[in-house]
């Protein structure tokens, strides 16, 4: 690493990963077209130390790592403190294309949708392994909550599923986006994406929040208007009061797995029909959004 880099480890780290994404050929949604399944990325960091990190503990369980407890557990001879550690979190909007198909369906994720589910997801792994092998080869400790093999999905008393490291979560403390009803995260590039994250033992000034509410983005929950993804789920697995989890798993991962294997030849799963056809799709949606 040069000393130019060394000023701008935010700049450097933003550049590693969109290099990653442009020129992997791992990014691909495996079709005939060999299409890619992201062009764009969103990258945000915040501090190990961060409060919203010991507010998870209670909010969603005490199970849910923080970045020192995930470091800890990565490199157990390390001492280190939370300030000393930064999460470097992106957002992935899928494709224009991915969009449009699913925007068109009302029943089952279109063949795209599932592959950027399944195929975009395993480049996403990818992309987290990627980070953390640059990182230690420039002599400084990483790791991916995601890839690590202790992470594991548990329920929360609170929210039902749930588990150790939740991406969309880490995303809110870097900066990225705030929460709709349907629980997705809704940041500039919208909320059909993909999301990431890793921690490191680096510094890099935290990305401003420009929000003080966890749905700050939501027309529904700041305004009272839309509700525009609960028409969309195909199992009413969304209403006013929020998010059944329970029912929205059986149908993606479950009865959707099926579907796909069936209808497109693969194994995977998806729907994402609440997070396209809906003014949060590709944007931070406006009132004019909606009532327009």
């Amino acid at each position: 690493m040069d000393q130019k880099q060394h000023k701008d480890l935010a700049g450097w780290m933003k550049t590693i990963i969109q290099k990653f994404i442009r020129n992997s050929p791992e990014n691909t949604l495996q079709n005939q077209a060999n299409e890619k399944a992201f062009e764009k990325v969103l990258i945000g960091f915040s501090s190990g130390a961060d409060p919203l990190y010991e507010e998870y503990n209670e909010h969603v369980g005490p199970f849910h790592w923080t970045p020192l407890e995930i470091f800890a557990l990565a490199f157990p001879g390390v001492r280190v403190s939370s300030e000393e550690l930064t999460v470097i979190s992106w957002v992935l909007p899928h494709i224009e294309a991915t969009k449009a198909d699913n925007r068109g369906e009302t029943l089952h994720p279109s063949e795209r949708w599932a592959r950027a589910r399944g195929f975009g997801e395993e480049f996403n792994m990818k992309l987290r392994s990627h980070v953390v092998a640059v990182l230690e080869r420039e002599g400084r400790r990483a790791v991916a909550p995601q890839v690590f093999g202790q992470w594991s999905r548990k329920i929360s008393d609170r929210h039902g599923l749930a588990s150790t490291w939740s991406e969309r979560h880490v995303a809110y403390a870097s900066g990225l986006g705030t929460f709709g009803l349907c629980d997705a995260l809704i940041t500039p590039l919208g909320k059909a994406v993909r999301l990431g994250s890793v921690v490191a033992l680096i510094q890099i000034p935290p990305t401003p929040k420009p929000f003080t509410d966890r749905h700050a983005y939501c027309l529904f929950h700041s305004e009272g208007i839309c509700g525009k993804c609960i028409s969309r789920c195909p199992v009413k697995a969304l209403s006013q009061t929020g998010h059944d989890k329970k029912r929205c798993h059986q149908y993606v991962e479950v009865k959707m797995g099926d579907y796909v294997k069936t209808h497109y030849g693969f194994d995977g799963y998806g729907c994402g029909l609440c997070q396209t056809g809906v003014p949060c799709e590709s944007k931070i949606p406006t009132r004019e959004d909606v009532e327009g």
